[in-house]
């Protein structure tokens, strides 16, 4: 059973179950840390050797100068996101101590955190649209089970789906993708007319 990993099979309630490892080929996508905001070291580490990665981003403003500048910067420090083989990061990993598995706690052991595929493309649709109003959270900051499952049909985020719910100290309901046990964003404002109620069975 070592070798098992583990997916978030009920995103409400943060449950998790275990499953056969993928084939060596097989590529997923592991959560991973670069502690001491190390996250854009990993990243160039991770593209100079090939490996697909994600660092979410967005944009800040500085005054430089005496004058006010725009710069994309990490969101969450130390978060960063690999795609590949299970062989590949290990590989990669030997002699970099900046680049870490975030893990679930399991029978005992740590086990790896793997974003199922569907999930982190909603995630990564959301942070890339780079809108001023995304709201980014770490987890446990945002109470996701007072809210209805969603999908959204139509506009930036068509096929999105998510969590629709009101967030503390705002009028407007968002959409928030959740990765568990690791970070959300919540969209911005989504017309209602583009929501759709997903029904228990997944429908």
């Amino acid at each position: 059973m070592s070798g098992d990993r583990i997916v978030i099979s009920d995103e409400k309630n943060h449950k998790a179950r275990r499953i056969p490892p993928p084939e060596p080929e097989g590529v997923v996508w592991f959560a991973m840390s670069a502690p001491y905001c190390r996250e854009l070291k990993a990243q160039a580490l991770l593209d100079e050797k090939g490996v697909e990665n994600y660092v979410p981003m967005h944009y800040v403003i500085k005054e430089m100068h005496g004058r006010k500048k725009r710069f994309l910067v990490p969101v969450i420090h130390n978060l960063i996101f690999v795609h590949c083989t299970r062989d590949t990061i290990r590989k990669v990993k030997e002699g970099v101590d900046y680049l870490q598995f975030k893990t679930i706690r399991e029978a005992g052991k740590n086990v790896p955190i793997v974003v199922p595929d569907r999930q982190m493309e909603d995630f990564m649709r959301v942070c890339e649209s780079h809108d001023a109003s995304l709201c980014f959270f770490r987890p446990g900051e945002v109470d996701l089970a007072r809210g209805t499952r969603v999908r959204i049909n139509g506009g930036e985020f068509d096929g999105v789906s998510g969590v629709f719910i009101k967030l503390a100290g705002t009028r407007e309901r968002r959409v928030v993708v959740e990765i568990p046990l690791v970070a959300s964003v919540a969209t911005a404002v989504v017309s209602t007319d583009l929501i759709e109620i997903i029904k228990e069975d997944g429908k």
